[in-house]
């Protein structure tokens, strides 16, 4: 798989990874592409443990893949999260 095809693969995800945050936490102003994939959710979102597991369980559901609990500490933004369920896809 070419740079390129990935780089399409982590485009699209990361947007169904913003549609899905925007749904479940009912973000206002925001849409899936103007959403900065690098942005902190905890920090600069103010997202907590409990939105982020409601998250994570909805995009295990949809994308499915089963996201290790102890691996959700490091999924602090849309690009982490993106290419973390890519690499479960592909495993």
């Amino acid at each position: 798989m070419g740079k390129t095809a990935l780089n399409k693969d982590l485009k699209a995800m990361a947007l169904k990874v913003a549609q899905v945050l925007i749904s479940e936490l009912q973000l206002e102003d925001i849409t899936s592409e103007t959403f900065d994939i690098d942005l902190n959710l905890v920090d600069e979102l103010g997202i907590d443990s409990m939105e982020l597991t409601t998250v994570v369980l909805v995009l295990q559901d949809e994308c499915g893949v089963v996201i290790d609990e102890e691996d959700y500490p490091n999924l602090t933004n849309i690009r982490l999260i993106a290419e973390y369920i890519l690499k479960k896809k592909k495993a």
